[in-house]
């Protein structure tokens, strides 16, 4: 579904900068913009993750590298 978001002034003349640098289509960032935050975000849950559970399995690991 299309969607008309408006921006400010300042956001939408980055927008369209950013796309004429990169030779691209305003919507053709957006995307990448998108994809970015949804790489971004599975990495910090993965990193959260490993934060958190871890440490439960650290002598299991320290001694399966033995």
């Amino acid at each position: 579904m299309a969607m008309t978001v408006r921006l400010p002034a300042g956001d939408s003349a980055a927008l369209a900068r950013t796309a004429a640098i990169q030779d691209g289509s305003q919507h053709d960032i957006i995307i990448a913009l998108r994809e970015y935050i949804e790489r971004r975000g599975r990495a910090s849950l993965i990193e959260d993750l490993m934060e958190s559970e871890l440490p439960c399995y650290a002598e299991a690991l320290a001694r399966l590298g033995q």
